[in-house]
């Protein structure tokens, strides 16, 4: 459902990503480990659309992001680190406006807006502008706008982030519903949440994969990935 293929992006000259290169399929949840850094948000980025790589492809569903950009984000949800704007539009503004950008019709935007309220239980806010949302309820403004119109392909960036934990738990429960059928890439410096809801880890250090596997492969005995994510992190 997705490739990425020879991905490589500087700033000023300085490598933030070098020649990465990784196909996922679908009915998966694959976390995007690493330390602050490390390029999994640059990756993310070029993933998307939202940076031009200085090199290489990224095909969503068979479509390449680069030729036929529309076309492919349209099969891709997308939530970004620390989303923040819109400010003056009100939670239901904010989805009309991303499912009129997608495409959706009238009919199918407002049933798509109320089942995606419903999912990450975000229907008492609607009518709140996103400035006045508390970093929560922003954080599930954001999601709701990347599941809204039922990508193909998820891309989650520290989507737990600064949430409390029984809204931790929703986003998990959301994760594991939303994942059949589909490929997820999951950014996050939760060790234990890729070991809760991954089935395989990629691990980037310093612009570079250093691995990629099953995630029962990489846990100890106690089923943890610390000890394996410091050994590659650290010696990478």
């Amino acid at each position: 459902m997705l490739e990425i293929k020879d991905l490589s992006k500087s700033f000023n000259d300085v490598p933030a990503v070098s020649r990465v290169s990784l196909s996922f399929e679908a009915d998966s949840v694959v976390g995007f480990l690493g330390p602050n850094g490390a390029g999994k948000t640059t990756t993310m980025r070029m993933i998307c659309g939202y940076l031009i790589p200085d090199q290489g492809r990224v095909r969503v569903c068979g479509r390449d992001i680069a030729t036929a950009r529309h076309e492919a984000q349209r099969q891709l949800g997308y939530l970004p680190e620390a989303p923040s704007g819109f400010g003056r539009l009100t939670v239901n503004e904010f989805l009309t406006f991303c499912g009129e950008a997608r495409g959706l019709s009238k009919k199918d935007l407002r049933s798509a807006i109320d089942r995606t309220c419903q999912r990450v239980n975000l229907g008492e806010a609607l009518d709140r502008p996103m400035a006045e949302l508390s970093k929560g309820w922003r954080q599930r403004a954001w999601l709701a706008q990347a599941i809204l119109h039922e990508p193909q392909v998820l891309v989650l960036d520290e989507p737990t982030d600064g949430l409390d934990p029984n809204q931790k738990e929703l986003v998990r429960a959301l994760v594991r519903e939303m994942k059949v059928g589909r490929t997820i890439i999951l950014s996050t410096h939760i060790l234990e949440e890729a070991e809760e809801l991954c089935d395989r880890a990629v691990v980037i250090s310093r612009g570079t994969i250093v691995e990629d596997a099953k995630i029962d492969q990489l846990v100890d005995a106690s089923g943890r990935l610390a000890s394996r994510f410091r050994q590659l992190t650290l010696d990478a």
